[in-house]
């Protein structure tokens, strides 16, 4: 953060609140005028400050009634492997995040499904088929208190 400017940590908060903002919106909320505006969000895209610009669905009205957090332990061999799995990981649309983590397990997995039905047929068809599972122990999420995408700037 110490390369970013006042200017442009308010257009990076701006740009987590609504990605969708004109430039002129920006600049008129961050107090600059539209062109130093337009070059610092250029700059801030250029150097990967701005990953990508994105909607942020909600799952629920999309059909992802389910919400799951896999905790996921390989056995020895399979942690002689992570690029193996994490690559498989990867390749599965239900999973969202994944996590190598340090401790008991390896990974935690965020995962959404239709319904638990859709779930346990990931779980059994695909997830615990993958070579090196130990173990998976999986917690469902019941309701949602706080889910942000925003990064907490200062």
């Amino acid at each position: 953060m110490t390369d970013l400017d006042p200017f442009e940590v308010k257009i990076l908060r701006e740009l987590q609140r609504d990605a969708s903002q004109t430039t002129a919106e920006i600049a008129e909320r961050v107090g600059l005028s539209v062109s130093p505006c337009w070059r610092r969000i250029d700059r801030l895209e250029r150097e990967g400050y701005v990953r990508k610009r994105v909607a942020i669905l909600d799952r629920r009205k999309v059909g992802l009634n389910a919400h799951v957090f896999a905790q996921v332990k390989l056995n020895a061999h399979g942690r002689a492997n992570l690029d193996e799995f994490s690559a498989a990981i990867r390749g599965f649309p239900e999973v969202l995040d994944a996590y190598v983590l340090m401790g008991t397990t390896d990974f935690m997995l965020r995962i959404v499904a239709e319904d638990i039905d859709a779930y346990e047929r990931f779980f059994f068809d695909q997830l615990s088929k993958l070579p090196g599972v130990q173990e998976i122990n999986s917690t469902v999420a019941l309701s949602e208190i706080k889910a942000t995408t925003e990064l907490p700037l200062r």
